[in-house]
C-alpha cells in the first residue's frame, strides 16, 4: 500500500513549489552556461574556458 503526504497547509505546498522552481531554473542556467555559452560570460581566464569546453565534451554537445 502507498502513502501519499498531503501538506498540511498552503504555505508548505508554495515552499515546495518554489524550491522546485528554483532548482529548474538553476538547472537551465548550467546547461546553458555548458552547452551554448561558448565562452561570452566565462571571460575571467582560460580555466573556466577550458572548464566548460571538457563539460560540453562530457555531455556529448557539439563545440568544435
Amino acid at each position: 500500500m502507498a502513502t501519499v503526504h498531503t501538506p498540511s497547509n498552503t504555505t508548505e505546498s508554495a515552499a515546495l513549489a518554489l524550491v522546485v522552481a528554483a532548482v529548474i531554473l538553476l538547472a537551465f542556467l548550467v546547461l546553458y552556461l555548458v552547452g551554448f555559452d561558448q565562452g561570452a560570460i566565462s571571460r575571467s581566464g582560460m580555466f573556466m574556458h577550458e572548464l566548460m569546453h571538457d563539460g560540453r565534451h562530457l555531455l556529448g554537445l557539439p563545440c568544435h
